[in-house]
């Protein structure tokens, strides 16, 4: 073979490749060739990948990479425009130096030159081009771009430049032939150049796609790209399908003049061999204090601890400990363990609440004496070998849950400590799933949203779902497939394009601990935000043996030390959680009755239903909860409840599994049962036994079915006894066996359920104790959630617990318990900065409580007090104490300022009288007076609307409250519980279902689709949530006039789920709720009056400009009144409210016309 590709863009150039690495190596070895590279543009994000999946298949990998080099300096802004902004050249590694040197080269381009794209200049690649082969690139390569524009000498002395920089033979001049006329001028200037320089030629085929087929599905990946359709003109292409990977005969054809360019790429691929270490673990040196190594300080916390931990039974567990430090230290983790316990010892010296434990860590005795975990391994019989064992081959895993607010700190401690060129966050991938890719593809095609819509639904909304599996396990989608050609067009497109990445983002809580600069181990990326990132994925990470942490935010962690701190104020007493009893039977008969909201792990509806049936007795049954409820073990429920309520229908195989099974009433319910099985019926080792239960929930067959053989019958080789020497008889030990297998896919880490159950617990207990404290720290923690505190406060009502509205003599930034309840704090007021509300409390300390509008005015004055703030704090009810009405205080807070500020102006001014300093009086009361009209107080449903205004929340109560009674005993679903299940992962309700909701109309946006009909998104709200609904053009020309704001209605229609938002509703019917009131004459004649005063408007054309200003006008004059407006042109209705005011009527008449104006 005389060919080797060295220009290949694979799936890891953005929505540029598409290329999969998978295939592509598969494509070159089908060719015959023996090498190929891989050449991202100014990334690696694939070389590791590329590097396994070459190995794997005998083909030489040459890494390398497509940089950008800036014209000047890589820290020039704006110096250039357009194309000139950067020149393309290709670096490969020849060596490990040269592969070290071109992750420092790609590390740069984003670190330091990153400028619409990574770049990097001339003085990065002279400082390290050792070991590095470059190519002169494409047709945006520097010297091939001088050439277009016929500047010859100017690109000879580029190529001169580049070979001064890279070293004579290390540079290459690069042919192209895609067909496109540019080309074939260049490279007859290519060859000419090659003559007078001597700089010798390559040949090669710029690789976008793997196929020639595939030119299609890549214009598609181009159009996602650009945000274009393909009917579209003016987009980017890739003209002519020839950037596929080819053929070496293929290139023969092309390239019969420069043969030998093609026989140098397979030269070059020849002299580039790089060798990665994966494995080998490089954890940072931990410094300990004088007089300790890192093994003797480990020591001496582990048995300080254990004497802490167990007191006067710290020497049962010695021995225990003692091994486990053992395994720790032969495995080389001893630093590992010190690096965690350092930065959770900080976080709790500095009062950041850290959770119990997360993962398979719990089960270590030395987590648990260190305080890097805060379960007892012994007493929730948690087995270390399911953590780390000397046949475990994998870097341990120790995540840790950190208070959601002030996580940020302890990642800050760990770069303080180690160096911020040492520690580094990590990159992740969002790519084209099943259901995602059709949609974008369909959006491209431009076909109808509701064929593709249809399409999409179709394929199941599971985990690790792709199109061929939907295809075989639904056979309607099959069936469109195979008979409709549209259909089969769209699939077949999206599935050349699933799985692609589609764009980075990052981790959302791994980090990267180094000995040395993180560029020295891998390449480096800046996310969205300027974050740098790591340019490898974090099982890649791993696979190098860096350290890999996760410190994640757990926003119940939050709530548990918020709740903790108001419980302790308002009782008078100290509150340890970790001393609460776990086995408290009131707490856990609180769970028994399925009112857990807002309890960690156990609020979803699903999960609700199911703790009333479990009525759980203990932490072990709480843990079992946790680890049942997934779609798989959700099947084992009911033997699991039989046998805890029916403990006499309990059977064992053999009498060896009661011990084991016994807790968990005879199921096998954690990945740790399976271990404990293998090792105490069959003589296994812990490590071996951690390796037949990992084989068992990754569906390893072959391993399965040899470790079969061994479990019955023994292996002395291995030193496994086996069922059948250990007395238990071969058709019992195949039942187990055949247990075990069908219970392992699905069997849980019963150490990460118990740490979860803890905190669960601890949630529960805070509710059952301190329900005040904990709902007011609960709603605090979601207060950016306007949804999720509706939800909440929907839940304190039904424990009987008031929600005050804020007030500015009481509320904090956030929840606070007063006597009667929460207080709404000042932070949900739209307009109200946290910097102004501590001044408010600063002011409130320091001067006492204000007295009046005035009084607070005056002494907030000059803060960021302004007429809006105001208005809002009135609004939202905020200044209710002062005594005068909303209404009052709405009319007169612009004359109150005013005096402030006139009051303010004097002082400044020096104006204020003698006999004014003298008197003594407060500021308040030398303001002028501002006269208070006699205006009656605004209704009920006034001050709620402003209260929604201005806070997203409705305060006072809720419009729905009238209507409640009218609702009871109907089919009528609360949209929070809808919400809240999709959110969860929850099955009660399910896409495509028919549900009924009620609520409030809260907003309505028409749009005119496609085809010139009108549909409108109608966003309604009950005391729970909100939901957006789609109302289609029949839908909307039937139940459109019932349809305006506030109005309340009752909607049938069924549940739309698409990828990554909120369920919506598409609606099939409308009822308002006030036509079904039959309750009193009184409601009766409110209703007639309410309908005889409706405002008629006829719009001749939608298109009109006058019929986009009919909905601002209404919302100018709000009131009560009905507005009906009718489109002439597509018979569509819809609804509004307003005010019968004549000014509105005359603005009406004069944009639509006299006669399209009717009042009835």
């Amino acid at each position: 073979m005389a060919f080797a590709h060295l220009h290949v863009h694979t799936e890891y150039s953005l929505l540029d490749g598409s290329n999969k690495i998978k295939e592509y190596v598969e494509k070159i070895k089908a060719l015959g060739m023996t090498a190929g590279a891989i050449t991202d543009h100014g990334v690696m994000y694939g070389v590791i990948d590329f590097y396994k999946a070459a190995r794997e298949a005998g083909i030489n990998p040459v890494l390398g990479c497509e940089v950008y080099v800036a014209p000047g300096s890589r820290l020039d802004r704006e110096m250039v425009h357009g194309e000139d902004r950067y020149y393309h050249l290709v670096l490969l590694a020849e060596n490990n130096t040269g592969y070290s040197n071109l992750m420092k080269i790609v590390s740069k381009g984003f670190v330091e030159g990153y400028y619409y794209k990574p770049r990097v200049d001339m003085e990065v690649l002279e400082k390290y081009h050792e070991g590095i082969i470059a190519l002169s690139a494409c047709l945006a390569g520097e010297v091939q771009r001088n050439l277009v524009r016929g500047m010859y000498e100017e690109a000879k002395e580029v190529a001169y430049r580049y070979e001064r920089c890279f070293g004579k033979g290390n540079f290459f001049l690069e042919l192209q032939d895609h067909g496109i006329p540019e080309q074939k001028l260049v490279n007859q200037q290519l060859l000419r150049m090659s003559q007078e320089t001597g700089i010798e030629l390559v040949a090669t085929n710029d690789v976008h796609y793997t196929n020639a087929e595939d030119a299609e599905p890549h214009d598609i990946l181009l159009c996602l790209q650009t945000g274009k359709k393909l009917a579209d003109e003016d987009r980017m292409r890739y003209e002519g399908g020839q950037y596929y990977v080819k053929s070496e005969e293929e290139m023969k054809l092309l390239f019969p003049y420069a043969l030998q360019a093609l026989e140098n790429t397979q030269k070059i691929a020849d002299r580039c061999h790089v060798e990665i270490e994966f494995g080998h673990t490089k954890v940072p040196h931990f410094e300990v204090p004088e007089g300790y190594d890192s093994w003797t300080y480990l020591n001496k916390l582990c048995h300080e601890g254990l004497d802490k931990r167990y007191g006067a039974d710290a020497p049962k567990y010695l021995q225990k400990l003692d091994d486990e430090l053992a395994v720790i230290k032969n495995m080389g983790y001893v630093d590992y363990f010190l690096i965690v316990w350092d930065f959770i010892h900080y976080a709790r010296e500095h009062d950041i609440m850290v959770g119990p434990g997360r993962g398979s860590a719990a089960g270590s005795l030395v987590s648990y004496t260190t305080g890097i975990t805060d379960i007892d391994p012994v007493r929730y019989n948690l087995i270390f070998e399911r953590f780390l064992n000397p046949e475990r081959v994998s870097m341990p895993d120790i995540d840790v849950d950190f208070c959601f607010e002030r996580r940020q700190e302890v990642i800050d401690y760990v770069v303080e400590k180690y160096g911020k060129d040492c520690v580094t966050q990590i990159v992740t991938f969002g790519t084209l799933a099943a259901r995602g890719v059709i949609r974008d593809v369909g959006r491209v095609m431009d076909l109808p949203y509701n064929f593709v819509d249809t399409i999409a639904k179709a394929i199941p909304n599971e985990l690790g779902i792709t199109i061929d599996k939907a295809l075989m396990m639904n056979p309607e989608l099959r069936g469109m497939y195979e008979s409709d050609e549209s259909v089969k067009k769209l699939i077949d497109m999206s599935r050349r394009l699933e799985g692609l990445p589609r764009h980075t983002s990052m981790h959302a809580a791994g980090v990267v601990i180094s000995q040395k600069p993180m560029d020295e181990y891998v390449p480096l990326s800046r996310a969205s935000d300027g974050t740098i990132t790591t340019q490898f994925t974090m099982t890649t990470i791993e696979e190098l043996g860096l350290l890999k942490m996760d410190f994640l935010g757990l926003r119940t962690l939050t709530v548990i030390q918020n709740a903790v701190r108001l419980a302790e104020k308002s009782s008078g007493k100290k509150i340890d959680m970790n001393a609460i009893d776990y086995n408290d039977k009131k707490v856990l008969d609180s769970l028994g009755t399925g009112k857990t909201d807002g309890v960690f792990q156990l609020e979803s509806a699903g999960m609700k239903n199911f703790m009333k049936e479990l009525k759980p007795q203990s932490l072990e049954d709480v843990i079992a909860g946790i680890s049942l409820y997934r779609p798989g073990p959700m099947d084992f429920i009911p033997a699991y409840i039989k046998g805890k309520d029916h403990p006499e229908s309990i059977t064992y195989d053999c009498p060896e599994l009661e011990p084991i099974l016994a807790p968990t009433y005879g199921c096998i319910v954690y990945q740790e049962q399976v271990m404990q099985i293998v090792r105490d019926l069959a003589g296994y080792t812990w490590g071996r036994s951690d390796l037949v239960r990992r084989a068992m929930s990754k569906k390893k067959g072959k391993v399965m079915e040899q470790e079969r053989k061994n479990f019955v019958y023994g292996n002395p080789e291995e030193n496994v006894p086996g069922c059948i020497a250990r007395g238990i008889d071969e058709k019992v030990a195949n039942k187990i066996y055949d247990n075990m297998i069908d219970f392992a896919k699905y069997a849980f880490n019963k150490s990460h359920a118990a740490a979860y159950a803890v905190v669960a617990y601890q949630t529960a207990y805070l509710k059952y104790y301190y329900p005040v404290e904990f709902m007011a720290a609960l709603m605090t923690s979601v207060l950016d959630n306007t949804s999720k505190v509706s939800e909440y406060i929907y839940t304190c009502r039904q424990m009987g617990i008031a929600i005050l509205p804020p007030d500015i003599n009481e509320s904090n930034d956030n929840f606070t318990v007063v006597p009667g309840g929460i207080r709404f704090g000042l932070a949900a007021i739209k307009n109200i900065g946290r910097g102004f509300i501590q001044k408010v409390m600063n002011e409130r300390e320091q001067g006492g409580e204000f007295t009046s509008l005035e009084d607070f005015a005056s002494r907030m004055y000059g803060t960021d007090l302004n007429k809006r703030a105001l208005e809002n704090l009135i609004k939202a009810g905020a200044c209710d104490s002062f005594g005068l009405n909303r209404a009052q205080m709405l009319r007169i807070y612009e004359l109150v300022l005013d005096a402030a500020a006139s009051r303010k102006n004097k002082n400044i001014d020096g104006q204020m009288g003698l006999f004014d300093l003298l008197s003594g009086e407060d500021s308040a009361a030398v303001m002028p007076a501002v006269q208070v009209p006699d205006i009656p107080e605004m209704s009920v449903q006034e001050k709620m609307n402003l209260e929604k205004q201005t806070t997203g929340l409705y305060l006072s109560g809720h419009p729905m409250d009238e209507y409640r009674p009218l609702l009871r005993g109907m089919d009528v679903v609360p949209i929070g519980e809808i919400l809240e299940c999709f959110e969860n992962g929850d099955e009660t309700y399910q896409d495509e279902q028919i549900v009924n909701i009620a609520g409030i109309v809260e907003a309505i946006k028409m749009k005119t689709t496609r085809s010139g009909s009108m549909m409108a998104y109608v966003t309604v709200e009950d005391d729970t949530g909100s939901m957006e609904l789609l109302t289609f053009s029949t839908i909307l020309n039937q139940y459109g006039s019932l349809l305006y704001e506030n109005a309340a209605v009752i909607l049938n229609g069924r549940i739309s789920v698409r990828d990554e938002k909120p369920p919506q509703m598409v609606v099939n019917r409308v009822m308002q709720i006030g036509d079904m009131k039959d309750l009193d004459a009184a409601q009766t004649a409110r209703q007639a009056v309410a309908q005889a005063h409706t405002v008629y408007l006829k719009i001749e054309n939608s298109g009109q400009e006058s019929a986009k200003k009919v909905l601002p006008i209404l919302k100018m004059f709000p009131g009560r009144a009905r507005a009906v407006i009718y489109f002439a042109d597509t018979g569509a209705r819809m609804g509004g409210a307003c005010a019968l005011d004549e000014r509105m009527l005359q603005e009406l008449r004069e944009q639509l016309g006299e006669k399209n104006v009717v009042v009835k």
